[in-house]
């Protein structure tokens, strides 16, 4: 082989490790960016999916379509009233914890509606917040059950109050956040 077929081979060895190079550069990127952005959440789907590619790709999904939202921070008018209306769901919680959880619940899914979010099917609800509120998703998701248990009088006192918690965590999120995302 001449010294030219040897210095192609070499030039074509070294673009191709650097396109490689790049390409896991770029995937890595990428991944760090969705695991920052979707913190717990990033695991949980990757571990529902059969591989982290499908994964990725349902998170960036989602990134796209919550662009697409038109996500808005609340009125001060309307924070203090919601911020009222939690004080009074939580006092009601003494004297009727289930119907107390259940209006956790509304109040939440209000909140959401007014800032923009869709609310008529709380999978895509998980979807969307997870976007922007992926540190207390968690806490949506067993509020969530809790009431469902409630509703069919299998969560006890304990568990009632913690639904409370965990609503709130939301809540509170929801009710101070801006559009610091967008």
């Amino acid at each position: 082989m001449t010294t030219w077929a040897w210095v192609a081979v070499v030039v074509v060895a070294v673009v191709a490790l650097a396109a490689v190079g790049y390409f896991v550069l770029q995937q890595q990127k990428r991944r760090n960016h969705l695991r920052e952005r979707f913190g717990p959440e990033y695991e949980r789907i990757v571990a529902e999916h059969d591989n982290r590619r499908e994964a990725e790709q349902e998170l960036l999904h989602r990134e796209q379509r919550h662009a697409e939202l038109d996500i808005r921070p609340l009125t001060e008018e309307a924070r203090d009233t919601y911020a009222s209306r939690w004080i009074e769901v939580q006092e009601r919680f003494v004297d009727a914890p289930g119907f107390a959880v259940t209006e956790a619940d509304q109040l939440v899914t209000a909140v959401m509606a007014e800032r923009g979010y869709p609310t008529d099917d709380f999978e895509q609800r998980l979807s969307d917040l997870s976007v922007g509120h992926a540190a207390t998703l968690d806490h949506y998701r067993t509020a969530h059950e809790i009431s469902g248990r409630a509703a069919r009088k299998e969560a006890s006192t304990e568990d009632l109050r913690q639904a409370m918690v965990h609503y709130r965590a939301l809540f509170e999120e929801l009710l101070h956040e801006t559009t610091r995302g967008r």
